[in-house]
């Protein structure tokens, strides 16, 4: 029943912002701030997902075909993608999520993120993303063309998250003071108490995992998925087409109605209005999504999560220069006019 899509699209948007779980800043912080825990906790949650859905695979309760590797598209659409979500101030995902908190920059990304996944898949610009998705190679999956196992793969992921986990939990630890609780029981630990961004990975490989079969009894042949569905939601507006309903569609407005309650229950939601200069990065954000995220048939969940757990050359090649894209945006975002600002305030040399 496509119901399944709502109830993990409410678990997985209450998940997300509990945990604050935002590849955005995680991608950006590994650049400016040499923060690694949130990539950490993506391995976390792609590893899960991954020994998660081949055990399923292998029992045949799921099936998946890898297809072919459209890498002109991944390649040039993820790039454009990491670009889009600096600008916007959360991917995919992420913006749905933080548009469940009232920040209405978040509903602009929104908005235009769909507008623009909506025109590259059925509008003017079809032809194009069509055009580009030419471009490919024969064999998606890497097991496949290297001859080996999958689980050889997953069984390399697992042994880097292994190290991960081993090198940052040997790390002195850091006193945070906090305050003393205003809740208690589960209220306090659903709502208050601030949730490790590695528990939260593992719960959201947990959820990717449950999203394969629940997807699949409606005739749906994927897991987690955020373009699409987005763009469908926009295409029925328009058209009252119900084909284009579908478990996808309810899975991120899930992820909206699940974040929301998580923010009310927190007392984090409230609308926050953004300046001009926000708005039109959040309006220019979005566009860049839609666009490349079509170009890459995936976004940070669709790519970064769901095809790199399938150990595909998509996923990891996306995920790769996805944070490329991140990085370069985040050097003229941030870092660029920083130091002009530093260049501009300092005193003249004597001469």
């Amino acid at each position: 029943m496509v119901i399944t899509g709502i109830i993990c699209g409410v678990l997985l948007g209450f998940v997300m912002q509990r945990g604050r779980f935002c590849l955005t800043g995680g991608f950006r912080d590994m650049f400016i701030a040499k923060d690694n825990r949130m990539f950490y906790a993506l391995l976390i949650a792609i590893a899960v997902h991954g020994v998660g859905i081949y055990i399923l695979i292998d029992a045949g309760l799921v099936q998946f075909s890898a297809g072919e590797f459209s890498w002109l598209g991944v390649i040039i659409g993820s790039f454009i993608f990491g670009i889009g979500i600096i600008l916007a101030g959360g991917c995919a995902t992420g913006t749905w999520y933080r548009a469940g908190e009232g920040l209405i920059g978040s509903w602009i990304a929104l908005a235009t993120y769909m507008l623009m996944a909506a025109v590259m898949r059925t509008g003017p610009l079809a032809p194009l993303n069509g055009s580009v998705q030419e471009y490919a190679l024969p064999n998606n999956s890497m097991a496949e063309s290297t001859g080996l196992s999958v689980w050889v793969f997953v069984v390399i992921l697992l042994a880097v998250v292994t190290w991960v986990l081993v090198r940052e939990f040997r790390k002195p630890k850091v006193a945070i003071p906090s305050l003393k609780p205003k809740r208690t029981g589960l209220a306090h630990l659903l709502f208050e108490k601030r949730w490790h961004p590695f528990f939260t990975a593992v719960l959201i490989g947990v959820i990717a995992v449950a999203a394969w079969p629940l997807s699949q009894a409606t005739g749906r042949m994927f897991g987690l998925g955020i373009t699409a569905p987005s763009a469908n939601i926009l295409q029925y507006i328009v058209t009252s087409d119900t084909g284009f309903i579908n478990w996808g569609v309810f899975l991120v407005l899930g992820i909206f109605l699940g974040s929301f309650i998580a923010a009310k229950g927190s007392r984090e939601f409230r609308f926050r209005m953004p300046d001009v200069k926000t708005g039109l990065n959040s309006a220019s954000g979005g566009l860049l999504m839609g666009f490349g995220a079509s170009l890459a048939g995936g976004c940070s969940i669709g790519n970064g999560l769901v095809m790199t757990a399938m150990m595909t050359w998509q996923g990891w090649i996306g995920l790769s220069f996805m944070i490329l894209g991140t990085w370069t945006a985040s050097y003229f975002v941030f870092i660029r006019p920083m130091k002009k600002r530093t260049t501009t305030a300092a005193p003249p040399q004597a001469a």
